[in-house]
């Protein structure tokens, strides 16, 4: 399907520059669904070359499709930012945009990695009101990685930030300067995985698997290229506070100043249903990440929230698998019909 969109402008609350993607589509009968990418990526992630995508079904079962690109999407200038900024200015403004443009007072959302993470600091805050239904992927307030990736967040991102401030999976595709090159070369020496060079980048980034976002088995050839054009840079920053995040084991403020407290000191402020999916073969997040925050959930509204965990999916997959129209879709549609 050739998905039309328009593009509209938002302002986030410090004045950065961000856009939605809203889909095009007369059969809007069920209301908005905005889509949030994670990070070092952009809104198109959602948008696989594939005729049973995941913006393809929300359209066709009657959903106002909006895709955010906020300050951490590669289609805007590269910034430093972190998980707060992001919560208190990008996702609350995207929001209001969707309902100032559509009428409506209530809308759903669909949240992935770091924009899973923010949006859900966002909604903790009562900062997006309006938003219903969350369904998050990958990890959301609980983020929990194998020991793996707490040396490397730990080891080399020190040793890492001493010569980039950026990291950037496309130098797969193309190394610009001296620095670039060596980091490729070393991406290429310590990956052995059938993956593309991007690919095999996008792990050495993110994760501590041989590959950490997907599993190769569930990509088919179209997708592994297109997903080589889908990442740019990402921010430093943005390790740093998720360094925190992880030797805490739930979400907590980068800002020094509040370095005992946590996300989860009061009560969350949303009413919002809250669905988590996680892949048990997630080599990015460890499953557990979702499940933490599950059983955090339970004990505030026992019964109310759900859990999904999809046996044969990673991380980045439940949106781009080759089976995921018929695996993964329909239970998340399924979930954004209860209410």
């Amino acid at each position: 399907m050739n998905h039309q969109f328009e593009t509209i402008e938002f302002d986030a609350h410090d004045g950065v520059k961000c856009n939605l993607k809203h889909l095009i589509n007369e059969n809007t009968s069920k209301g908005p669904v905005l889509l949030v990418h994670g990070a070092g990526v952009r809104a198109n992630i959602f948008n696989p070359p594939t005729q049973q995508n995941l913006i393809f079904q929300l359209a066709n079962d009657g959903y106002d499709v909006w895709l955010e690109n906020w300050r951490g999407s590669i289609d805007l200038k590269p910034n430093h930012w972190d998980l707060d900024q992001v919560a208190l200015n990008d996702h609350p403004a995207a929001v209001k945009k969707v309902v100032e443009i559509t009428g409506r007072n209530e809308i759903k959302a669909i949240i992935h990695c770091q924009g899973s993470t923010s949006f859900m600091i966002s909604a903790v805050l009562g900062l997006v009101p309006e938003v219903k239904t969350i369904i998050s992927n990958a990890v959301s307030l609980h983020p929990v990685v194998s020991s793996y990736s707490i040396v490397k967040i730990d080891y080399y991102l020190p040793f890492v930030k001493l010569i980039y401030q950026y990291l950037n999976p496309a130098w797969g595709l193309h190394a610009p300067d001296f620095k670039a090159k060596v980091l490729r070369l070393l991406v290429a020496a310590t990956h052995w995985e059938k993956d593309t060079l991007v690919g095999k980048f996008v792990s050495f980034t993110y994760g501590a698997g041989f590959p950490a976002l997907w599993l190769l088995e569930n990509l088919d050839e179209k997708t592994m290229d297109w997903i080589q054009y889908e990442f740019a840079e990402v921010p430093l920053t943005f390790f740093d506070h998720i360094k925190k995040c992880i030797h805490k084991g739930v979400l907590m403020p980068f800002d020094p100043a509040h370095r005992n407290n946590t996300y989860l000191d009061a009560p969350p402020k949303t009413n919002a249903r809250i669905i988590l999916f996680g892949g048990e073969q997630n080599l990015c997040f460890h499953p557990e990440s979702q499940r933490n925050t599950f059983n955090y959930l339970e004990t505030i509204n026992p019964g109310y929230h759900a859990l999904h965990m999809l046996d044969g999916y990673s991380h980045l997959d439940v949106f781009l698998g080759k089976n995921a129209n018929k695996e993964v879709f329909p239970i998340m549609i399924n979930e954004l019909n209860q209410n």
